[in-house]
């Protein structure tokens, strides 16, 4: 045969007071935990904002301070092949081109220099021999 069910005992006031506070309270913990929480991740949020702005203001001075570098580098290093290269034809030619400037320009002041005065001849006086001893 069936059991018969029975009816359950009531509950009393007093428990269902305490687990009504039970749980209102959990609920104003987790309340509670959830703003907390909100206002962390703000705050960390804002923190990695402020981490990531410095990082790539100093990122953008490093690469502007390389690139600088690097064209200084560049500037050297072209100075040194300008330097270092042979002599082509043209500057060769070049070269020539300005000496035979030069030696028309020094041709000219020295045509404008007064004739060399002539320095009267020195007569060359005969060696001395020298004077023979006599025996005693």
């Amino acid at each position: 045969m069936a059991r018969r069910r029975t009816t359950p005992p009531p509950v009393p006031d007093a428990l269902r007071d305490a687990v009504d506070r039970t749980v209102q309270a959990t609920r104003e913990g987790a309340q509670d935990t959830s703003r907390r929480t909100q206002a962390a991740r703000s705050r960390a949020q804002e923190v990695v904002d402020e981490v990531a702005k410095t990082t790539r203001g100093r990122a953008q001075d490093a690469v502007g301070g390389i690139a600088k570098g690097a064209e200084v580098v560049g500037e050297r290093v072209r100075g040194a092949f300008e330097e270092a290269r042979p002599a082509t034809h043209d500057d060769i030619k070049a070269l020539q081109k300005e000496l035979r400037a030069i030696g028309r320009r020094l041709d000219a002041i020295e045509g404008r220099l007064p004739p060399e005065k002539k320095k009267p001849a020195q007569r060359k006086q005969p060696a001395r021999k020298p004077a023979a001893r006599k025996k005693a």
